[in-house]
């Protein structure tokens, strides 16, 4: 494992390699072919992506937003995600385990940051993460760097994605797995009182509810 001056950023880009499973090199390899026979190109590969990821990523900043605006369904969100996710038509499908043999519901817990407490979230052991929500995670977050680093050294690695949080406040790390997912609720940025809820999520980035960052200004 490399340390910190070695990895001076915890966006590694692509995975690598050695990091990939058997199924996700095989597919890898077909995707190469597919595109070296002129099956498809990248561009349209990307395009597939940014669908898969955009939806459930727009269905998390609607639900942030929401929560922004209403205080009762705040915390009705905090208290019982699911129940309140379905009341503005946002049930995400169920959250299956990962394990084949004992496929289940995956609980998804909502937590807040406030002025006071900072929260984070990682996967130790895989990439759990609410994709129904936020779609497909970021290869940095699927990464032995940032799932290593994060638990050492988290307000050293918010640093570097250029999140300072302030000594006076916690950070607390939670770790995903594949019984428990988890979304951040960020705070509402300053000088938004007059915005609308459909403005307001635009301001909600996918690492803001990851806990890597934080919304944009207006």
């Amino acid at each position: 494992m490399k340390d910190h001056k070695d990895h001076p950023n915890p966006h590694p880009g692509r995975q690598p390699d050695k990091e990939l499973s058997p199924q996700a090199m095989r597919l890898k390899a077909m995707i190469a072919v597919l595109i070296e026979k002129g099956v498809l190109t990248r561009e349209q590969l990307d395009q597939e992506i940014e669908k898969f990821q955009g939806q459930p990523q727009n269905d998390g900043a609607k639900a942030v937003a929401h929560a922004w605006v209403d205080p009762d369904f705040k915390k009705r969100l905090l208290a019982n995600p699911k129940r309140a996710l379905s009341e503005i038509g946002l049930a995400p499908k169920p959250i299956i385990s990962n394990d084949p043999e004992n496929e289940h519901e995956a609980q998804l817990t909502v937590v807040e940051n406030t002025d006071n407490l900072h929260h984070v979230t990682v996967c130790t052991l895989c990439s759990c993460y609410p994709q129904q929500l936020l779609g497909r995670p970021p290869d940095w977050y699927k990464s032995l760097v940032y799932r290593s680093r994060i638990v050492r050294d988290p307000r050293g690695v918010l640093d570097e994605f250029g999140l300072h949080i302030g000594k006076d406040v916690r950070i607390q790390l939670l770790d995903s797995t594949a019984d428990l997912r988890f979304l951040v609720l960020p705070q509402r940025p300053k000088g938004t009182e007059k915005m609308s809820e459909e403005e307001l999520a635009k301001l909600v980035t996918r690492d803001s509810m990851i806990g890597t960052g934080q919304p944009r200004t207006p």
